[in-house]
């Protein structure tokens, strides 16, 4: 079997769950390879994620493994049949591979929680915003590049807008609103769109005001992307210069008990969109 030159971020968490399920069985490599008749290597390179994989193999793995949770098999193999290229594959070779992997767990995902504390989240961003968000980017990219990543970041927000979107819930501190990106205009029409976004059937916005005080994550940006099953859940971080993504159960179920919290200090829903409202008024 030919090595992949390079593996996504939903490719290798597909080979981590299968190292998972082969641990929680409590069989070593060795054993592994023998069952499916082939060699050490092989099981190795599945996992990494160097090797595909059929969504047969995966069945016929957690079998072997005794994996009671047939809805988790069958998210596991529904991965592995996946064969077509998604458009942000575009975009490979000039983006990060860390904002390929986003892209791909938005698209995928089946609901997304997500903070920012700073900006206005990137799936509800106008052009303008975003253009201007970019552009505070140190050292500045050329004129073409922020062409290209003012592309791919506007693609994103597609995943909105599909026949069956996932249902969004975005929590925003008060900071985001009144840091200015770009021209009063542009803040205010940003505004507006939040509030016209927040109107959406599939879009819950709410606001932490800065009179809410203290709250966990502040300054960070995260968002809990939910698979279809618990066990298929991400987070996904911003750094500094990509993203990083977390998976492991103990970090899942932290997460899950900060993005409650996160939401607990938040204005309800109408609130949120008035409070909205009266920063697009004044600016």
């Amino acid at each position: 079997m030919a090595t992949r030159s390079f593996s996504t971020e939903r490719q290798r968490r597909l080979g981590t769950e299968l190292r998972r399920m082969r641990e929680d069985s409590g069989m070593s490599i060795q054993e592994a390879a023998d069952l499916m008749g082939t060699n050490r290597s092989h099981i190795t390179n599945t996992e990494l994620a160097r090797f595909g994989i059929s969504p047969d193999r995966v069945h016929t793995l957690a079998a072997h493994y005794s994996c009671p949770n047939t809805a988790y098999v069958e998210a596991l193999a529904a991965m592995a049949g996946e064969r077509s290229r998604g458009w942000w594959e575009e975009y490979r070779g000039h983006i990060a591979s860390g904002g390929l992997d986003l892209a791909e767990l938005e698209f995928h995902a089946t609901s997304l929680r997500v903070f920012v504390a700073m900006h206005v989240p990137g799936l509800l961003q106008t052009e303008d915003y975003a253009r201007a968000v970019i552009a505070e980017t140190v050292p500045a990219w050329p004129a073409a590049e922020v062409r290209r990543r003012l592309s791919h970041r506007l693609r994103r927000r597609d995943i909105l807008d599909r026949e069956d979107p996932p249902a969004c819930t975005f929590i925003i501190h008060e900071a985001a609103l009144r840091l200015r990106f770009g021209t009063l205009d542009i803040m205010r029409t940003q505004l507006n769109v939040l509030i016209e976004s927040s109107q959406r059937r599939n879009i819950t916005v709410r606001i932490i005001p800065f009179s809410a005080g203290g709250f966990p994550l502040p300054g960070l940006t995260a968002m809990y992307a939910s698979g279809p099953v618990p066990q298929l859940d991400t987070v996904q971080i911003d750094t500094a210069s990509s993203s990083e993504f977390l998976d492991a159960h103990t970090q899942l179920s932290n997460y899950r008990v900060l993005m409650e919290r996160i939401t607990k200090a938040a204005l309800p829903v109408k609130e949120s969109r008035e409070f909205i409202r009266t920063l697009a008024q004044s600016n």
